[in-house]
This record gives structure tokens, sequence and C-alpha cells, in this order.
């Protein structure tokens, strides 16, 4: 590929993002190029002693319509579209008074930063830009000769290769511009189509946009041979996108994928009610647990599958403090996220120096609606985010015993577990903790079965005669099919069964718990997570 030099002679910059502009501007100046600007970006140049000249004056005409019209007239696209050496676009140039635009400098108005600051309808409106897309695109489509940058992170490459070629930009770099000026655009008109979908209530438009910026390029995917990259979209969400990370080496695919899955699911559990601990192992928890402080939630949780635990993620709902800190490191950890931490606790992390510490700044609101994607050949299912709460719905009691109170509080815990376990999901807890979780079974039966396994592994492990499921509450993500599933459990030791309920057989398994003399209750809600 030949690396064609282009001389920069006129750069024209509107931006709302003005993070790096005057010292831009600077360096511009200093290698000669005529800056040509619009409203506060000419204002903040020419405050700063540059010269500067108005948009227009190159157009002959004013801003107009609070701004709306400025750059959309044929001398600022014609001179970012005109290709140089075609020789009857340099004659319409010449003959319509059209100077050429070598660079051009725009960043969007921030409708993305106005949606998520929750902005009435009109002030969204008005925060989408139409001269700045326009020109973005015209200049990335004229690459060949113009340069585009579309934000202050390029302001640096632009001008080394500026520098490096005497003021001039490589066609390398021009297109890894234009590239990016498209992908921008991209992402933009998909927030505000998806944020018009919202609008409207249309759950399913006829064309739904994606958009998102690079958080960072991944070493690999889910194995070695797969490339991977993470992206942030414009959801201002609490969690492993927007969090900070403390210290740590990189989070991997995997991490991500992980530490998302634990916290979503620590967020089901209000801190002001209860501290909370969740554990995840690829993707599933292995150890859920209340309590009243951190110590005693991260203790309860491990002790649920302490085998599973080794190199997992571990979620709190609440301030990470000094004493969870000590314990939760006596275990290899990958990652622990949080809302916050206390200084005397990073500072004891700090001590793994490959534990990524990660925090957040709040939990995720569980019961708000979004927008969940999952991939398929040739195309991609998008759905609403499962934000049904057991705490908003009507629970019914089915068989003849009636759950005690102690009973419901668990019952209530081991649903809110089920609804972040991989189906078919089984779910033992007492004492708001979890004793046994089977999860992604072909049968419903054999995660029952598989449950029972892990609560008599972990009641050896911590030196108790019996399974830790003896006596607990029962979790099924989707109703029973056959009473197996429900027999296994009460085999296992539970007294009491929560699901949705729904079954062509529900007769049969209501009857069947009867005779075992369990209690049963049915939500109406299903919590399916493939």
């Amino acid at each position: 590929m030949p690396n064609e030099l282009r001389r920069v002679e006129r750069a024209l910059l509107s931006v709302s993002d003005k993070t790096g502009l005057i010292d831009f501007a600077r360096a511009l100046h200093k290698l000669g190029i005529a800056l040509v600007s619009t409203g506060g970006t000419a204002k903040a140049i020419a405050e700063a002693g540059l010269p500067v000249s108005d948009v227009s004056d190159l157009t002959g005409f004013p801003e107009m319509m609070d701004g709306r019209v400025k750059t959309l007239h044929p001398k600022v696209h014609g001179g970012l579209l005109a290709i140089r050496s075609h020789p009857e676009h340099q004659a319409s140039m010449l003959g319509h008074g059209i100077q050429p635009i070598d660079l051009l400098v725009v960043n969007l108005y921030p409708f993305e930063a106005t949606v998520a600051a929750g902005k009435a309808y009109d002030d969204c409106i008005e925060n989408i830009d139409i001269g700045g897309p326009a020109m973005i695109r015209a200049a990335a489509k004229n690459h060949h000769d113009v340069a585009v940058v579309v934000e202050p992170a390029d302001y640096p490459s632009v001008l080394a290769d500026l520098e490096a070629q005497k003021g001039a930009t490589t066609l390398t770099l021009r297109r890894k511009l234009a590239q990016k000026a498209y992908a921008r655009t991209a992402a933009y008109d998909a927030a505000i189509s998806n944020w018009f979908a919202n609008e409207l209530g249309d759950t399913a438009p006829a064309f739904r946009a994606l958009g998102g910026a690079l958080a960072e390029t991944m070493r690999y995917g889910e194995n070695p041979h797969q490339w991977a990259a993470f992206y942030r979209t414009p959801e201002n969400r609490p969690g492993v996108s927007t969090a900070r990370q403390v210290q740590g080496k990189q989070l991997s695919y995997n991490n991500i994928n992980d530490t998302d899955a634990a916290f979503e699911c620590v967020a089901e559990f209000v801190p002001e009610a209860s501290a909370a601990c969740v554990i995840v192992k690829h993707a599933n928890p292995c150890g859920v647990a209340a309590g009243g402080s951190l110590l005693e939630a991260y203790e309860r949780a491990l002790a649920c599958d302490p085998v599973s635990a080794f190199g997992g993620i571990v979620a709190l709902n609440r301030k990470l403090d000094a004493a969870a800190a000590r314990k939760i490191v006596e275990v290899f950890t990958e990652v622990i996220i949080a809302p916050d931490a206390d200084e005397e606790a990073i500072a004891m992390i700090a001590a793994k120096k490959n534990l990524r510490l990660l925090l957040t700044g709040g939990l995720p609101d569980v019961r708000s609606p979004g927008l969940s994607l999952r991939t398929v050949s040739g195309g991609f299912l998008a759905q609403s985010r499962d934000n049904a709460v057991v705490d908003g719905m009507e629970l019914k009691v089915v068989t003849k015993r009636q759950p005690s109170e102690r009973e419901l509080a668990d019952l209530r815990f081991a649903f809110r577990v089920a609804k972040h376990v991989k189906s078919n999901a089984i779910v033992y807890a007492k004492d708001l903790a979890t004793v046994g979780i089977g999860a992604g079974q072909m049968s419903r039966v054999d995660s029952s079965r598989i449950a029972a396994w892990k609560a008599a592994e972990a009641a050896k492990a911590a030196g108790v005669a019996e399974s830790l499921a003896q006596g607990s509450v029962v979790a099924s993500d989707a109703f029973f099919p056959f009473a197996d599933g429900l027999l296994a459990a009460a085999d296992a030791g539970a007294t009491a069964v929560i699901q949705p309920g729904g079954s062509m057989r529900d007769d049969e398994v209501i009857k069947a718990a009867d005779e075992a003399g369990l209690a049963m209750v049915f939500t109406g809600h299903r919590h399916f997570r493939h």
C-alpha cells in the first residue's frame, strides 16, 4: 500500500469536548496550519490568543436557528469531499470559491451523556448532532485526501504524524482515523435509535443498531486461540464496565464475564437489610449468603462449595472492610468486586499483586429495564433484561402445609439466587445461605441430585455429620415437569419448595409434595438463564 502523504493547509475544528483542544490547536498553528472553527470552539481558540477564522467567514452565512445550521454548506462539504487529483472537482472548487479542508476535528454533541443524566425529551433531541456526523462521514469517505479526528485521544498520534512528515499525514493514519470515524457515528446513531425505541415503547424496531466504545483489547478470548476485546455501551449501570480497577493484572475475557455475573447476583440483596456475598465460578454462583457482616456472609458463602470457590470471583454488596478482606485473601481468588473498600482492606489486598480489586461506586438496580443480547449464526437475539424480583411476586401456597416464616425467608432467598444460576437450576438454601447448587444440566432431576451431592460434600468439608441440605428449602428456576426432581430434593432433606408452577403435571407434583410433607409455593415467574 503506497503511504501517500497529504499536506495539511487548513483544519476545521468543532468540538463539544474541549479536552486538549488548545494545546492541539496551538501545535497545528506552529506547523503553519490555518484554523477554522465554529461557535464555542472558535471562541476558546481565540481567547487562547490563536488566530482562527469563523466558519461563517468560510461559508458567507451566519450561524442560524440556534446553531442548528452552520456547517451544512457546500463550502464546508465541498472542501471536505473534493478529490484533490480530480480535475472536475478542482474546477468546481475554483469556480465556486471552495477552499480545501485537509483536517477535520469534530466530536459530537453529548447525546449519550444527556440521556444518561436523565434529561427531558426535548433536551435529548437538542443534543442530537446533525452537522457533526455529516462532516465526519464526508471527511472519512474522502480519507485519501482528508484526515478526520473524532476524539481527543487521537490528538497525539495526529501531531506525531504531522511532525514526522513535516506538516503532512500518511494514508495509513488517515485510513485508521476513517474507520474510527464511521464506527463513532454508527455508535452515536445506535444510541439515538435505541433511545427513540425506548421512548416509543417499541421493543422490536425494524432495525436494531448496536454500538460501543473500546474499553480494552484483551490478550485472548474464552480460549487462547480466540481474539477478544471489551466494549462499553452508553448504559451507565454500575458494574464491571464502569468499575475502577484499584489493583491487579488485566482482567481476562472470562474474568469480565464471571465478574458481571457475580455482581448482578449480589445486587439482588439490599445492603441496608443485610451484608451479602456471592462467589462465582464459570458464570455460576457456587456460594451465596447473607449475614450481619461481610465476613459472616463470605464465610457462609464459602462453606457451600469451598472447592469450586478456588480461583473464583467474590462479589460484595457493601463497602469491603479489613475483616472480610483478610479472610478472602486466604483463598486464591481472581477478582473482588464491591461498591467501595476502606483503606485498610485495600492495603491488605495489595499484598496479593495479581488479585484484581474492582470498586463500582454503587450497585445496579435489579428492577431497572434494559436490553440483553446474544449472538447466533447470522444474527443476534434481543430481549429485555430479567428484572423480575421475588419480592414483587405473589407467592401462592399450593400444598396442605404452609411454609413457616423461616422457610418463607429462605425460599425468597433461594429464588433470588436461582435467577442467576444456569438452567436447569436447583438451589438449596438454609438460614439465608446456599448449601447446594445444581446448574446447567439437561435434566432437572440431575440438577437436584448434583445440588444434593454438593450439599453432602460441603458437610464433609465442614466436618458435619449430616448433609447441609437437611432442613433446607429448595428453589427451582422453572417448573418441575415430573415429581422426580422434587422427590430428589425431599430425599436430600429439603422441607419446602419454591418454583414457578405452570406444568401440565402440577397436580401430580403438588400431590407428591403433600405426600412427602413438603410446603410448596408457586411464584408464577420463570427464571431461565441459558
